[in-house]
């Protein structure tokens, strides 16, 4: 069964009707406080109204909600994830599409994708406006960019801008020389540049120079460093396989002299420059699964396509105890960061990698807010990093990240406060997405649908 056949499945016939929400409490992130009790309407695809009192549309064409009790929040982002396997040449990861809608993720960043996959992108995204397929919005799809010269590398941003892409991906591995090449053809081609921040470049050169994102906390280890300066020497004039062999070889040292003051006096300067982070802390789960757990035993793995559940059972094989040893050291360090970003004023947007081993799509984006916390934000906080923090940095806020009028209708209605614990953000009772309602009784179909299907 294709995926367009099971999400037809999964929409309600009255999927075009008027939603109304009576009573419920919402999660004003921009407020950082808790409203109601609210009376929602939503009516093709926008929020027509919130009042507190007056009276509710009735007929045919209306569906009702009872909001006692529960918490209308903006639906979440997902602000780096995979749709697309490039490298190993599989099949697009479109089954993820079920997971990510049946836990609240209502929009996903694509990190990599190609000129012939943007392409697919640009249908995906038409057949979801037009109601054809229960997915996310992919609010933003990239294409990476390494090219065999500094020329090379900007007549490839060239190309990927005439592909549609919507940023520059960069990856720890390209060389300084193209990489300021990249900043400069984006630049002028009014791209942004994110991703990894290149092993040789420091984290606050790369910020200044305008590289919009740092992903997976790249260079922000080396900057936590008093080492750095030697760390970085050691790799210049290195490229490719031969200097991400170096920096994997320096992380046991990187790791060693982590300095608190160094760290902190980095976060203070990072802040300045904009630059937002996406730690994807959630990472740290395919260390956990490879020590404590075969994957067949989660409820998730039959949600996963085989040749995904292939990838994941590799990973395991190959995993060792000095893998295992160095996650050990580098979690709690990444903590430490992220608390330090967060009090500096660090901009941060939640992203999980997905569908990395043992990072569920969907799913996983619930833990990297729970881990969020852990690291010293509070619950209306690490709300915001999947909600406000994206739609400010896409320069969506007039749509999107937020309940108000005349915002775009995704939405999540939970049985429990999110404010008061991040873990309530599982506690989904309903989705609206782009104005139609999946109740949960949808959404279990959606993914016990899917479970079904062939490859």
């Amino acid at each position: 069964m294709s995926l367009m056949a099971v999400a037809a499945r999964a929409v309600p016939e009255s999927d075009h009707r008027t939603v109304v929400i009576t009573d419920v409490t919402i999660v004003d992130v921009e407020g950082g406080r808790t409203v109601g009790p609210r009376t929602v309407v939503v009516k093709d695809g926008r929020i027509a109204s919130i009042d507190a009192k007056g009276s509710v549309p009735v007929g045919d064409s209306i569906q009702r909600v009872d909001g006692r009790g529960r918490f209308l929040m903006p639906g979440l982002m997902d602000m780096h994830v995979h749709l697309f396997n490039l490298s190993s040449h599989r099949p697009p990861n479109d089954w993820s599409f079920r997971m990510y809608i049946a836990n609240g993720v209502t929009g996903v960043r694509d990190m990599r994708s190609d000129a012939a996959s943007m392409q697919l992108v640009k249908r995906w995204r038409a057949a979801v406006d037009s109601g054809q397929l229960v997915a996310p919005h992919i609010v933003a799809a990239g294409i990476s960019v390494y090219g065999k010269s500094p020329d090379g590398a900007k007549a490839d941003v060239d190309a990927a801008v005439d592909a549609g892409a919507d940023f520059i991906k960069v990856f720890s591995e390209v060389p300084a020389t193209h990489w300021r090449a990249i900043l400069t053809e984006a630049n002028a081609r009014s791209l942004p540049v994110v991703g990894h921040v290149p092993a040789s470049i420091s984290l606050l050169d790369a910020a200044n120079a305008g590289q919009r994102t740092g992903e997976h906390l790249t260079q922000v280890y080396e900057a936590c460093s008093s080492a750095e300066a030697k760390i970085l020497a050691e790799r210049q004039g290195l490229q490719g396989d031969a200097l991400m062999s170096r920096a994997s070889a320096q992380e046991a040292e990187i790791l060693g002299t982590f300095d608190q003051g160094v760290c902190g006096r980095m976060a203070r300067a990072l802040a300045a420059t904009g630059q937002v982070q996406v730690p994807t802390l959630v990472l740290a789960d395919e260390d956990e699964l490879a020590r404590h757990a075969q994957p067949n035993d989660d409820y998730r793995w039959r949600l996963l396509r085989p040749d995904e559940q292939r990838r994941c059972q590799r990973f395991l094989a190959q995993y060792t105890k000095e893998d295992a040893s160095l996650a050990a050291r580098r979690w709690p360090i990444a903590h430490n960061i992220v608390s330090m970003l967060h009090r500096a004023g660090v901009p941060i947007m939640a992203g999980t990698d997905a569908p990395m081993p043992g990072v569920y799509p969907g799913y996983s984006l619930h833990e990297e807010l729970q881990l969020l916390v852990a690291s010293g934000l509070a619950p209306i906080e690490a709300l915001r990093t999947a909600t406000l923090e994206p739609a400010r940095f896409l320069h969506i806020q007039d749509i999107s990240g937020s309940v108000a009028v005349g915002k775009q209708a995704d939405l999540v209605l939970l049985d429990a406060d999110p404010t008061k614990d991040i873990g309530n953000t599982q506690r989904i009772r309903a989705v609206v997405l782009a104005g139609r309602l999946l109740e949960r009784s949808d959404l279990d179909a959606l993914l016990n649908d899917a479970a079904k299907a062939p490859p």
